[in-house]
């Protein structure tokens, strides 16, 4: 697992998953591109010695000027995403405008990252995307977020047929309950929602995983590093599920 002279860019790369993987990538010795949303991406990559920039994911001209003074790329992981609540019964504009921009980022976003990123890309490249436990299975009221990571999940498949004969290996990662604040956000609404307290229901939630206990967002970076690895040389349109066993793959 050692990425010295990789290059590396993880979107989503400011705070939860996509800084906790980013750490690890920065650990095994990989030149690190970090890019998120907001200016918090520049004093998390000083940390790391990487490099942070600030784009919008679903502003295309923000995110190719982003690129103009990046090298090769031969890794990018494609973990920016927005999780909200989407009720069916809420027919409130606000909720419509929410559900919108859930799939603007976490679907349309990745298109216009890899896409980007793709003419910086040589054979033996990686494209690794952040998918989810619930882009298998459903979760009412975030029936934009579910939707999103099937799309993910679908994504993944479409591109790896058709950068296979490139060389480019196409996979993704799908996480069950990490501690991360938007993990932690929707649990509270959850809980609000059902009338239940936020502990009681994660309990109730860890206990459906074969392996018990929350998971930290460092956790997260076996599975990222594998499949960026030589390791999976071989491995291509597939998500590999990192959830402790919440759900059969």
């Amino acid at each position: 697992m050692n990425f010295t002279g990789k290059t590396v860019l993880i979107t989503g790369a400011s705070r939860g998953i996509g800084l906790g993987v980013a750490k690890g990538f920065a650990a095994a010795g990989a030149t690190l591109y970090m890019l998120a949303d907001d200016a918090g991406v520049h004093a998390a990559a000083k940390a790391l010695g990487a490099t942070g920039y600030v784009a919008d994911i679903t502003d295309e001209a923000a995110v190719a000027q982003v690129l103009v003074g990046l090298p090769r790329i031969d890794v990018l992981i494609n973990n920016a995403g927005l999780e909200r609540l989407t009720p069916l019964d809420d027919l409130s504009a606000e909720t419509l405008e929410v559900f919108r921009r859930v799939l603007d980022i976490n679907v349309t976003g990745t298109y216009i990252v890899t896409r980007q990123v793709l003419p910086r890309m040589r054979a033996g490249g990686r494209i690794i995307s952040t998918a989810s436990v619930w882009g298998r299975v459903g979760e009412p009221l975030f029936g934009a977020y579910v939707a999103s990571k099937h799309a993910i999940i679908g994504l993944t498949k479409a591109w790896a047929k058709e950068l296979g004969s490139r060389g480019i290996n196409v996979n993704a990662v799908a996480p069950g309950w990490v501690q991360t604040g938007a993990a932690m956000h929707s649990l509270e609404l959850m809980a609000a929602r059902c009338g239940e307290a936020e502990d009681m229901l994660l309990n109730a939630i860890l206990a459906g995983q074969a392996l018990p206990g929350l998971m930290q967002p460092e956790d997260m970076q076996g599975a990222y590093l594998f499949l960026a690895s030589s390791y999976a040389a071989n491995i291509t349109g597939q998500t590999l599920g990192a959830d402790r066993g919440e759900v059969p793959w």
